[in-house]
C-alpha cells in the first residue's frame, strides 16, 4: 500500500472512530469502549498511518492522539473540564498503548494490525449495554465529645451547614447543605438537600440512639459540569451515580465522647468501573467529611448542653 493511500484511509478511520465515541457518548454508553478500545484502536492508526522508527516517537504519536481525542470533546462542547480531566488517565495511556503495539507488531509485516483492535469493539460493546452496575460502599468516621443521645438529634436531621465546600466539592460535584425529615421511626420520609437537587430517602431502621438507616428513592444530578462555553448537562450527569442507601452508626465512648460512623451504599454506570470508583469514592468521603465534622460541631457547642 503506497504512503498515499495509507493516510488516507487512516484519515477516514480516524473519522470512523472519532464518530463512534461521538455516538457513545450521546447514547450515554460510558464504558470500555470509549474509554479503552477506542483509544487503543486511535494510537494504533496513527502508528500504522506515520509509521514511527522509535519506541518513543510512537509513545509520542499515541499520547498527541489521545490528547487531540480529549480536546476535541472540549471543544465540541460535549464534555466538560472536570470529566475530561478526570478521563486522561485512561485514555492517554491507552492511546500511547495503541500506537506502541502496532509499532512492535510491524515485524510481522502485517498491513491490518489496527483492524485487529477493531475486533475488541463489538465484545466490549456488548458487555457496556448489558452489565450491570455493582453496589459500593463507602464508610467514614469521627469522634465526637459528646453523649449518643446528642449526636443522634443531628445524626438524623441537621440545619444549614455554613461551612463552604472544600478543594474537591468546589469542582461542582453535588455536596450537602441540609437534611429534613417529616417525623420519627421506621418508614419516615427523609430529604437531604444537595447543591445539585435533593435526595430523596425513607427510613428503615431506626434504633435511637444507635443505628438510623435510610434506603434512597430519587438521586438529583451527581455535578454540575462546566465546559468551555459554560454549564453543559453531559449524560453521565443524571442516573449514573445512584445513591442506593445511608446509615449513620453511634457508638458510646469512654467519657461520654461517641463514634460516629457514616456509611453510603451507591451505584456507577461507568466503566472501567474500578478506575471510576477511584474517583467516585473519593469524592463521597469528601461529602461524608462535610456532613460528620457539622454533626460534629453541634453536638459539640456548649449552647446544646
Amino acid at each position: 500500500m503506497t504512503r498515499k493511500s495509507r493516510v488516507l484511509l487512516s484519515f477516514l478511520s480516524f473519522v470512523a472512530v472519532s464518530c463512534a465515541a461521538y455516538f457513545l457518548v450521546r447514547r450515554g454508553v460510558y464504558g470500555w469502549t470509549l474509554f479503552i478500545v477506542l483509544p487503543l484502536l486511535g494510537g494504533g492508526l496513527g502508528s500504522w498511518s506515520i509509521q514511527p522508527t522509535r519506541v518513543g516517537e510512537a509513545m509520542k504519536i499515541g499520547a498527541i492522539i489521545g490528547a487531540l481525542g480529549c480536546s476535541l470533546f472540549l471543544v465540541l462542547g460535549i464534555e466538560g473540564l472536570i470529566c475530561v480531566a478526570m478521563a486522561i488517565p485512561v485514555l492517554i495511556p491507552c492511546s500511547m498503548l495503541g500506537s506502541l503495539l502496532v509499532y512492535l507488531g510491524r515485524a510481522s509485516s502485517n498491513p491490518k494490525q489496527p483492524a485487529v483492535l477493531g475486533l475488541l469493539v463489538p465484545l466490549t460493546l456488548f458487555f457496556d449495554v448489558t452489565a450491570k452496575p455493582p453496589v459500593y460502599s463507602v464508610t467514614t468516621s469521627i469522634v465526637i465529645n459528646s453523649r449518643p443521645e446528642r449526636v443522634w438529634k443531628y445524626a438524623v436531621a441537621f440545619p444549614q451547614i455554613s461551612a463552604n465546600p472544600d478543594w474537591v466539592l468546589r469542582t461542582g460535584v453535588a455536596y450537602p447543605l441540609r437534611t429534613r425529615i417529616g417525623g420519627t421511626g421506621v418508614g419516615t420520609p427523609r430529604q437531604c438537600d444537595l447543591s445539585t437537587g435533593t435526595v430523596e430517602e425513607r427510613v428503615v431502621v431506626w434504633d435511637e440512639p444507635h443505628l438510623l438507616r435510610f434506603v434512597v428513592t430519587a438521586t438529583p444530578p451527581a455535578m454540575r459540569e462546566t465546559g468551555l462555553y459554560g454549564e453543559i448537562n453531559a449524560k453521565h450527569l443524571n442516573g449514573y451515580y445512584i445513591g442506593k442507601q445511608g446509615e449513620f452508626r453511634l457508638t458510646p465512648l469512654p467519657h461520654g465522647r461517641t463514634l460516629l460512623v457514616g456509611t453510603s451504599w451507591y451505584q456507577h454506570g461507568l466503566w472501567p468501573a474500578e478506575y471510576w470508583r477511584w474517583w467516585s469514592d473519593a469524592v463521597v468521603h469528601h461529602v461524608h467529611q462535610r456532613v460528620l465534622e457539622h454533626i460534629r460541631l453541634l453536638s459539640e457547642d456548649d449552647r446544646n448542653y
